[in-house]
Order: structure tokens, then C-alpha cells, then sequence
């Protein structure tokens, strides 16, 4: 069973990506450094609803 999430920027709370996460295999919220496109860097995004 896997979930529908967005991750948001930690910098400018931005929604920029949006990816599948098994809920049944992993407890933590997911973080990621990806590039956000309104910050111009690559910044930590972590899992939101």
C-alpha cells in the first residue's frame, strides 16, 4: 500500500515534489535534498500530506 505525498522545502514551504511512500515499511517521515526551482539551490525537502 503505497501513499501519495508532497514534499515540501524547509526554506520557502514551497510544494515541489510529490512522490509514493509505503507506510507499512517505514515509520519516519521522509526527507530528501532535492533542487528547488524558487530557492535556485538544492535544500533538504521533507514529507507533508
Amino acid at each position: 500500500m503505497a501513499d501519495i505525498v508532497g514534499l515540501v522545502c524547509t526554506q520557502c514551504k514551497r510544494r515541489n515534489y510529490t512522490t509514493t511512500v509505503n507506510k507499512k515499511k517505514q515509520s519516519k517521515k521522509l526527507e530528501l535534498k532535492k533542487f528547488c526551482k524558487w530557492c535556485g539551490t538544492s535544500v533538504l525537502h521533507k514529507e507533508a500530506k
